[in-house]
């Protein structure tokens, strides 16, 4: 069958694409805490089933972050083909950042403006659950004997490692290959990229230890802060040089990502941070502790148990160095590179299908941060996974962030044809 029926079908929804993705905008689902997921997921459900998709709403019990309050809600929804076949599985989270500050629309209004959709969220990455959910809904309407199953899962906190999300449904099964064959997860890499995978990420957090002693007499006391000084020292004049040096053959995009890097997330020592309208002065305290939180990405051609190594030779290096110079390690969370086959099935049929939509080849990209396809394959055991959808990478976490229509229809045109190609 010719694909000009399936894109038409498409092309005709552009508006209900539109629309869709306004109202997933508007749904606030801010992460952290955890907001309106309960409500996201509700919306989505009301929509799917009624489309014959069979739902459950599946509440992550347990996972971190979870809580009464902020339950973790996740959906998934799976619609049966009419005979045997492989399960093609779209998955997206629903969760969005904090709005940060120097917006010129409103960030949860889905304003749409020169052919593009605003807001928190619309780039990364409701455009592209939207998009997947329209791409699957032609597809039924166009190839109703088709075989296998088609999945949508809209899934929690992503944004904040995945664990109330993909990993927990990872864990109970739901990505067992023998349950399902194919996944896309319509990440915002652009709409003529195929997005085989990420680095490596390990976060640790690193606390220097003092003595406290009143401001006034610092030499009776030991200062934490002065400590972790030096250890930014040798972190700046050193490890950042050697970090430098450390480059990849993964197809990492933005070029400057293809080494490895370093990013320090916080830093905070001494006394608290007093609450918003606190107008005392700070006491006169030597810090006692002082804690920064090391956020390290690797390559695949780079070992984890040498990347925490370069951290505890360096915290040695200054230890000799500095008199009474003391420290702890806390590991938080750590992630191994991981990279989908080009020859997997998943990634011919879309690189066929962008092919067919945009008269081009695909550029075959690696993602500098984590997503979850991280927990897909090791916890799930699944390698036949992807990242592919609308929007720009750059956009993502920005102020007035957007995703433009377009390139939504296009995305969606593109993941219609590949559930032509795997299930019809």
């Amino acid at each position: 069958m010719s694909d000009a029926p399936l894109l038409e079908a498409i092309a005709a929804r552009r508006d209900d694409l539109v629309s869709l993705t306004r109202a997933l905008i508007r749904i606030p689902t801010l992460n952290p805490p955890g907001r309106n997921y309960h409500e996201i997921c509700a919306f989505l459900e009301a929509r799917l089933s009624a489309k014959g998709f069979r739902t459950e709403m599946i509440r992550a019990t347990g996972a971190p972050a979870d809580s009464d309050r902020y339950p973790r809600w996740n959906l998934v929804a799976r619609r049966e083909g009419t005979r045997p076949g492989d399960c093609v599985h779209f998955n997206s989270h629903h969760d969005v950042v904090e709005v940060g500050h120097g917006w010129t629309t409103d960030p949860f209004g889905g304003e749409v403006k020169d052919g593009r959709v605003y807001g928190r969220g619309a780039c990364d990455m409701k455009g592209g659950l939207a998009a997947s959910i329209i791409a699957a809904e032609a597809f039924l309407d166009t190839h109703p004997d088709f075989a296998g199953a088609v999945e949508i899962s809209a899934t929690a906190d992503e944004e904040s490692g995945g664990y109330g999300g993909v990993a927990y449904l990872a864990q109970h099964g739901y990505f067992d290959p023998a349950r399902v064959q194919h996944v896309i997860i319509p990440e915002p890499l652009n709409k003529d990229r195929i997005c085989l995978g990420h680095r490596g990420v390990w976060w640790a957090e690193i606390e220097t230890k003092g003595r406290i002693a009143h401001g006034s007499m610092p030499f009776l006391g030991d200062s934490a802060i002065r400590h972790m000084g030096a250890v930014l020292h040798e972190i700046e004049t050193v490890l950042y040089p050697y970090l430098a040096t450390k480059r990849t053959e993964m197809p990492v995009v933005p070029e400057g990502a293809r080494q490895s890097t370093l990013n320090i997330n916080s830093i905070h020592g001494g006394e608290p941070e007093q609450d918003e309208g606190y107008t005392g002065l700070p006491a006169p305290c030597v810090a006692d502790r002082c804690r920064i939180v090391l956020d390290r990405r690797f390559l695949i051609e780079e070992d984890l148990s040498e990347v925490k190594d370069e951290i505890r030779r360096l915290l040695e290096k200054v230890r000799a160095e500095r008199p009474g110079f003391d420290y702890e390690i806390r590991e938080l969370f750590e992630v191994v590179p991981t990279m989908t086959d080009r020859d997997a099935p998943v990634v011919r049929s879309t690189a066929a299908a962008i092919e067919r939509v945009l008269a081009r080849q695909p550029d075959y990209v690696v993602s500098p941060g984590t997503y979850d396809q991280k927990h897909i394959d090791r916890i799930g055991r699944l390698k036949n996974c992807i990242a592919y959808g609308p929007g720009i990478l750059d956009l993502a976490h920005q102020p007035d962030e957007w995703v433009g229509i377009d390139d939504m229809v296009d995305s969606a045109g593109v993941m219609a044809l590949v559930l032509k190609d795997l299930l019809a």
